[in-house]
């Protein structure tokens, strides 16, 4: 039973802020202990702060049994950030525009709450990657990416998998997703949707400047290492859409699947591939009954 509850919103958007606002009032009135970071606890009313606990997004592990967050998939991925390595449970509730990993749309928030304090949800284990640059270990749940520092120069890469030579990139950039990220950047680049429940990553380069680069899925077990072995224009690590550090000719960087698991809360009468029919419109108009 959910009884401690924390709430994450994206404190730039009012619609976010107010939806959260919503939901710490309404789970404080079925007695739930509501937490929430000091940025958002200073847009509540002081009669809505007043009836919050206070505490930093980090503590959140000590104190919350979830964490639901309030804007778009980018709200959520910066929660995984935080709770990775914890087993706290991330529930999104969408008030952007797409949402595949903030699934839970406004127009059902009431009821999105009820059936979570009710455990009328699931629970599914997401795949991360990890990196490590300049001795700091980074994680990400979506993409790793290197692309192009410079906005009209394309970056040069020599992509290894278990220290096979796999190909040489000329292109805007690689990325490399984990099957919950194959829904964002990575299929907007051309790359192929593959369902949580398999065991892969997948290459896919960003503008290729040869067309025969294509897509490239291996197994997860896989460590994928980028090199940028002569000279050519710097490159950006991008980690979940963070840029964290400059690639430099001579430098490399190792990405494999992590150890730790990212926890997502789903709707307990729906699929991923109901998910993809409702975002994607997969069956818009197919089939006329």
């Amino acid at each position: 039973m959910m009884r401690r509850i924390a709430l994450l919103a994206f404190a730039a958007r009012p619609d976010a802020v107010l939806w959260a606002m919503h939901t710490a009032l309404r789970l404080i009135e079925e007695k739930v202990e509501v937490y929430v970071d000091e940025d958002l606890a200073a847009l509540f009313p002081a009669e809505t702060s007043a009836k919050v606990q206070v505490v930093s997004p980090r503590e959140f592990e000590r104190f919350a049994d979830m964490v639901i967050t309030f804007g778009g998939d980018g709200t959520l991925l910066a929660a995984a950030r935080l709770l990775i390595g914890t087993d706290i449970p991330i529930m999104g509730i969408n008030v952007g525009k797409l949402g595949f990993l903030a699934e839970f749309p406004v127009s059902f928030i009431d009821d999105s709450i009820m059936d979570v304090l009710k455990g009328n949800y699931r629970i599914v284990d997401r795949t991360t990657l990890q990196t490590t640059v300049k001795g700091k270990t980074m994680y990400a749940l979506n993409e790793i990416l290197v692309e192009k520092a410079s906005s009209s120069k394309m970056i040069a890469v020599r992509a290894f998998v278990n220290e096979h030579h796999v190909a040489d990139y000329r292109a805007d950039g690689v990325i490399v997703t984990t099957p919950t990220g194959s829904t964002a950047y990575s299929l907007a680049a051309g790359g192929p949707i593959i369902a949580p429940s398999a065991h892969a990553l997948c290459l896919t380069p960003v503008s290729p400047h040869m067309l025969t680069l294509r897509p490239l899925i291996v197994q997860d077990t896989s460590e994928i290492r980028f090199e940028f072995p002569y000279d050519g224009h710097d490159a950006q690590l991008v980690v979940d859409g963070q840029i964290v550090a400059t690639m430099q000719t001579g430098d490399a960087v190792i990405i494999r699947k992590s150890e730790h698991l990212v926890k997502l809360v789903k709707r307990a009468d729906s699929t991923y591939y109901d998910l993809l029919r409702e975002k994607l419109l997969w069956s818009q108009d197919a089939i006329r009954k």
